[in-house]
């Protein structure tokens, strides 16, 4: 007999957000890691490829003219312009995989997330992480030793801002402990698989329950 998880589906856009430090990153390489049915979505750039980089695995490299080209012609879900480089994630590939039943993470901030659902509701899976306490928030920061106070500062008031952004997303939570806030993660992303919505298969599957 057929199980559910082997049915026909659709995929889902698995979207990851928070403030610096709350362990976005974190939880999203445990979960590349641990579950080879999603994969990371790969975004267009205009930034100039680094070393060890490879074209179409870790970005789309394209020129500012290629890019602004994309964007007249609607092809990107979301995109923005950071520190004078471009970015943007093309429609027509994740498109592609959705319809075979692939998963896509998506790493973005609040504004992204809003434009990716604004362009495409149905698909789309909003997860924002927060941590335990502002204080563990400065702590986490702090720790790095990579930065200076102004610039832990300016990334505290930084996570103030995006914390403010919480109510934009379908599921909130709390990374007190990274174990634990990986396996509601998953809990999450296993739920979502599992709607009726996705389970395309269903409906030949019934209709062969119910033949005499």
């Amino acid at each position: 007999m057929a199980s559910s998880d082997t049915l026909q589906r659709r995929g889902l856009m698995f979207i990851l957000s928070s403030p610096s430090g709350a362990g976005k990153t974190t939880i999203s390489r445990m979960l590349l890691d641990r579950d080879s049915d999603i994969a990371l979505s790969v975004s267009a750039t205009t930034r100039p490829m680094r070393p060890g980089e490879v074209d179409g695995v870790h970005y789309h490299f394209v020129d500012q003219a290629e890019f602004d080209r994309m964007v007249e012609a609607d092809e990107f879900y979301e995109w923005a312009t950071v520190f004078g480089h471009s970015y943007g994630t093309p429609k027509a590939q994740i498109r592609a995989g959705l319809k075979e039943g692939r998963d896509y993470l998506f790493d973005i901030d609040w504004q992204g997330t809003q434009q990716l659902y604004q362009k495409d509701q149905q698909d789309v899976v909003r997860v924002f992480i927060l941590p335990p306490s502002i204080d563990e928030l400065r702590r986490r920061l702090t720790g790095r030793g990579t930065d200076s106070a102004e610039v832990i500062a300016a990334r505290m008031e930084r996570a103030r801002a995006e914390i403010s952004h919480w109510d934009g997303y379908d599921y909130v939570v709390i990374n007190d402990d990274v174990e634990a806030c990986y396996t509601q993660v998953c809990e999450i992303l296993h739920a979502e698989r599992m709607k009726r919505a996705r389970q395309t298969g269903l409906i030949g599957f019934v209709r062969g329950l119910m033949k005499d």
